[in-house]
């Protein structure tokens, strides 16, 4: 039963299994659209009520014939303003929206991008995805560096953000980006497998750390095209960290050309951004059972770049 009292959403249930379970289990399966993570704040935030009294923790048991009240406060406004930007969109329905975004354009808010990104971007497209999945970046599941063009997908609502966010997590989602290379990797095919952190010199910097150090970073990749000081790669990352496929590169030795950060600082081609671009991406939708792929040629910029190598 589901009613609505000053905007919360009030969710009630009886449970009517013959062993104890625990309360956050039972809430994720009879509200699949939430994340577990999601629910777990909602009864440490005491919106869950067993028997009438709050609960005490996501991992208490509850006994058949408990009765469990879930208030779900209505999404956060984010105060963030939409902007009339031009999307460039390859596909949407009433669950997502994939767009095809350009090089130069911020992901979302952040010191010195306060306006202009492609969350104000979408919010002037679609005022309701405002709170989807979070204050600051509504209906992101995941990003793109600002000079990385392609492929990103948002959810429009929360059901479908948890949906991705579990596909994201579980690494079902294949993605593939081209990347051009200053050099050439040691080998024409391979994988990396490095553990990513914080640079400990220069925090806005990421870096290959020892293993125990950071986060695990898988990526393989293979060689499309080979040029006189150049290389064309397609690259699978399997995992998602920040700046992955640019610090895998340079540990190959074959630094992302024009990436002045961890490559060379002395640009080797013909474009005012780095060589990323993230140009096929597969994943399962809600509602469906088999993955759909979408693409984004490569933007004429960095089209002109191999046709001048060639």
């Amino acid at each position: 039963m589901v009613t609505t009292i000053m905007n919360d959403r009030i969710e009630k249930f009886r449970y009517t299994g013959e062993k104890s379970e625990r309360l956050d289990k039972f809430l994720v399966t009879s509200l699949p659209e939430f994340s577990r993570a999601r629910l777990q704040g909602l009864i440490e935030n005491g919106c869950v009520l067993v028997n009438n009294v709050p609960a005490k923790k996501s991992g208490q048991s509850i006994d058949a014939g408990s009765e469990i009240e879930l208030r779900v406060p209505p999404p956060v406004p984010s105060g963030l303003v939409g902007e009339d930007i031009p999307l460039d969109i390859i596909f949407e329905n009433d669950e997502i929206i994939v767009v095809n975004k350009p090089a130069g354009m911020v992901v979302h808010p952040a010191a010195g991008h306060p306006t202009g990104t492609l969350v104000h971007a979408v919010l002037g497209y679609d005022p309701d995805m405002e709170g989807i999945g979070g204050e600051e970046r509504p209906g992101l599941v995941h990003r793109l560096d600002k000079e990385t063009s392609g492929l990103i997908v948002l959810a429009k609502n929360e059901r479908a953000h948890t949906w991705l966010q579990d596909q994201f997590r579980l690494r079902t989602v294949n993605k593939t980006y081209l990347a051009l290379v200053d050099g050439k990797p040691p080998t024409p095919t391979g994988r990396v497998e490095a553990h990513i952190g914080r640079d400990l010199h220069q925090r806005k910097k990421m870096a290959i750390v020892p293993a125990g150090k950071g986060r695990e970073s898988v990526s393989e990749y293979k060689t499309l095209e080979t040029f006189k000081e150049h290389t064309l790669l397609e690259f699978h990352p399997l995992t998602g960290r920040t700046h992955q496929i640019r610090l895998h590169c340079a540990f190959l030795g074959c630094p992302i050309a024009g990436d002045t950060v961890y490559g060379k600082k002395r640009v080797t081609i013909n474009a005012k951004r780095h060589f990323l671009h993230a140009a096929r991406l597969s994943i399962i939708l809600p509602n469906e059972k088999e993955p759909r792929t979408f693409e984004a040629d490569l933007p004429d910029e960095l089209k002109k770049v191999i046709e001048e190598l060639r």
